[in-house]
């Protein structure tokens, strides 16, 4: 059976001092964020995932969005690089929680850069956000190891927001979702859905239709369940005020066998 299981990692307490690139800084409240957290990882449990709590990174504000830090295709892990530099010490301990659950690990090497976040995986296809963080170099070493698996890698352009999926996710059938003005080109997803909110193009699947959704997307959440999909909302303001959508504070393992 594949297997159900969530990399999470607690927020550190200089969350703050995230970084920000897109959109203009505003306060956070940290007792607020970590209850948020908390919440959101009670859902994910609450939903049949087995939560693994990465070692906490309290001197990484960012590390909270664990899932910027490592790209898993069936039983493969590859470290990403960070293209901010300030992130780059947020890896080591995901690493040892990866090769802890038995999968091989590979790095991205310098001059790569790679975030987790510029990945959206549909089946076997790939998608890399070539942008602010993922650089040429990082999207060649993610082809080298994943396309001997069988994965397509597609790489597409990122210049509006700060990963590609701030802008795109995808449904359980492979429905490409995203809010227009933050999508550089939909014509790259041969099925595109434009939501009425950006927070809507940001979605985590839980299993059986449930999609686990932000709770500043009420628009979007009437139109997938319109399409007889069951949202489950969460409130994850304080990590939107960084950037965060629901997608980036976790890794979901889906593949892992054995």
């Amino acid at each position: 059976m594949p297997s159900r299981k969530a990399l999470v990692r607690r927020p550190s307490p200089r969350l703050p001092e995230g970084l920000v690139t897109h959109i203009d800084r505003s306060p956070v409240d940290l007792a607020l964020a970590l209850r948020q957290w908390e919440a959101y990882v009670a859902v994910l449990a609450g939903h049949g995932w087995e939560t693994i709590e990465v070692e906490p990174a309290d001197d990484c504000p960012d590390g909270v969005f664990v899932e910027d830090t490592v790209v898993v295709f069936r039983n493969v892990a590859l470290i990403a690089r960070p293209g901010a530099d300030p992130r780059k010490p947020e890896t080591p301990a995901v690493e040892q929680a990866v090769t802890a659950l038995g999968l091989s690990v590979n790095r991205v090497r310098e001059p790569g850069t790679l975030d987790g976040g510029d990945i959206l995986k549909v089946g076997d296809t790939i998608y890399v956000g070539r942008g602010g963080r993922t650089n040429g170099e990082g999207v060649r070493q993610l082809r080298s190891v994943f396309e001997p698996l069988g994965a397509r890698v597609v790489a597409v352009p990122v210049s509006r927001v700060l990963h590609l999926k701030s802008a795109v996710t995808a449904l359980p059938d492979g429905t490409v979702i995203g809010f227009p003005p933050l999508v550089d080109d939909p014509a790259v997803f041969p099925r595109f859905l434009p939501v009425p909110e950006e927070a809507g193009a940001h979605v985590v699947l839980l299993g059986g239709g449930r999609l686990l959704m932000a709770a500043s997307a009420p628009k979007s959440v009437e139109l997938f369940a319109d399409l007889g999909y069951e949202p489950v909302v969460v409130d994850i303001s304080e990590f939107e005020r960084l950037e965060g959508c629901v997608t980036c504070l976790s890794v979901r393992l889906r593949e892992l066998y054995g």
